[in-house]
């Protein structure tokens, strides 16, 4: 099984697209419309807010989760 590691770099997760890799309610293209900073500048990135294209509907998660590849591919495919 050949698995390839995704680098996700957490400063330019903004505005970028991402694709369900099986899609719910037709929802299938999401854009990162938030990063989440925390309440002290030092703690790290945990949490980002999407947006499904079609639905216009939010959610948060991880931003760890976009390394899943049998959830998430980079990009609009």
């Amino acid at each position: 099984m050949n698995v390839k590691k995704r680098i996700v770099n957490v400063k330019k997760l903004l505005n970028s697209k991402w694709t369900a890799v099986i899609p719910l309610n037709k929802e299938k293209h999401f854009i990162v419309i938030k990063v989440l900073t925390p309440a002290l500048a030092n703690e790290p990135i945990e949490m980002i807010e999407i947006e499904a294209v079609y639905s216009k509907r939010c959610q948060l998660i991880a931003w760890q989760q976009l390394y899943d590849n049998a959830i998430w591919q980079q990009g609009w495919c």
